[in-house]
């Protein structure tokens, strides 16, 4: 279902986390929470220093670039893929790590069904998944959950 750039993919990365949510909340709420990156720190704890590099707007778009820090590594990255409402997805690089994160969005009778997964190469993704096995699959889900918590109460 994802899209991998062949670098990325899943069976060449030696770090792969897959996160799903049900969520009984629009799927156009939840893009618009999504996509709206620049306010991610106010309600994703991991997330800190959002800026869109060339576009006017809060919003990423087709072919963004944005920097950002999460897991207290300073990331440069570029929206690869943009289907409004549907898919979202992003690299991720700085010194010691690349990685692809991506974004499906699926209506559902009730709402919407979301999953995001993400690979990670480099020495420093690796040290991190040896020391905190667990933390990226964590954060994954706290940012899905946080996720349906704000688009549950309408868009940004």
């Amino acid at each position: 279902m994802i899209r991998w750039p062949e670098e990325f993919d899943p069976k060449k990365c030696p770090i792969h986390v897959r996160n799903e949510l049900a969520m009984k909340v629009r799927p156009e709420y939840a893009w618009a929470w999504l996509i709206h990156a620049v306010r991610w720190p106010s309600w994703y704890s991991n997330s800190h220093n959002v800026h869109i590099e060339d576009s006017s707007g809060p919003d990423l778009g087709p072919g963004v670039h944005f920097r950002w820090k999460t897991n207290g590594v300073s990331l440069r990255s570029k929206v690869l893929e943009f289907m409004p409402c549907e898919r979202l997805a992003w690299d991720a690089r700085a010194f010691g790590v690349q990685a692809y994160h991506a974004w499906l969005i699926e209506p559902r009778p009730d709402g919407c069904w979301v999953l995001t997964e993400e690979t990670q190469k480099g020495w420093l993704a690796r040290l991190g998944a040896l020391l905190m096995p667990q933390k990226m699959h964590r954060v994954h889900q706290l940012w899905l959950e946080r996720l349906q918590s704000m688009a549950g109460d309408g868009p940004p």
